[in-house]
């Protein structure tokens, strides 16, 4: 989750939401963003699958079985379609998603029949006062 942080703040120095991700396989990261949507202007840029591109690129296999992702904050539903889709094994997030279906809720709505291991508030407040820091930021610029 370390190196997940670090990329948060790349973000967070940059403009963009801080959310970091990493993908680790058998023991190495072969993947690691952060979010990009105000730098590529694509709404689909966020750091989950920045770093899946990457993963399987590196991998050279859409399939990243094995694979584990570390995420600052809990993925949206978009980010954890495609964690599913990628067959990633296991998800560890820090900050969770007030505003959207978390990740839970959103395995039962895709009728998800074999569980994906979820183990969330890792690093919890330190990604999440990243994220309230960048949007009193936001909310000042415009105030």
């Amino acid at each position: 989750m370390d190196e997940a942080l670090r990329e948060a703040k790349k973000a967070f120095t940059k403009g963009e939401t801080p959310v970091g991700a990493i993908i680790v396989f058998e023991n190495r990261i072969i993947g690691k963003a952060h979010n990009q949507v105000e730098l590529l202007q694509d709404a689909t840029a966020h750091a989950e699958m920045i770093a899946l591109t990457q993963a399987s690129s590196a991998l050279q296999n859409w399939r990243l079985n094995g694979a584990q992702i570390y995420v600052t904050k809990e993925p949206c539903p978009m980010c954890f379609g495609a964690i599913i889709l990628s067959r990633i094994e296991r998800v560890v997030y820090g900050a969770s998603e007030k505003r959207l279906p978390g990740i839970k809720q959103m395995a039962f709505m895709m009728g998800l029949t074999k569980p994906i291991p979820v183990l969330g508030g890792v690093r919890e407040a330190e990604g999440r006062d990243l994220l309230q820091s960048f949007f009193r930021i936001q909310r000042e610029k415009t105030e």
